[in-house]
């Protein structure tokens, strides 16, 4: 099974880059207001006690709510990779 992902590192790579993706238009938001803002109300639409309101308790919570969705999405990702890939194989 040489074409296999690694699912917990796949899992936790994307969660960091989601996370690190949300956190950085989340900053520059609250610098320029006007900036992120449909990718935030995106984000905010999906995750249940984030708002996409310019103060930093929300950018931090909107973080944690991305590295978690980030993390669940690559563990299916990779997981249905790994499915396909022993399929194909």
């Amino acid at each position: 099974m040489g074409n296999s992902l690694s699912v917990k590192a796949f899992s936790v790579s994307l969660g960091i880059v989601w996370a690190t993706c949300v956190f950085l238009v989340g900053l520059i938001n609250l610098l320029v207001p006007s900036f992120g803002l449909t990718f935030l109300w995106f984000v905010s639409s999906v995750s249940p006690g984030f708002n996409a309101d310019p103060n930093l308790l929300s950018v931090l919570i909107g973080t944690v709510y991305a590295l978690l969705e980030g993390c669940l999405a690559g563990a299916m990702i990779a997981w249905i990779y790994n499915a396909v890939s022993k399929i194909l194989n």
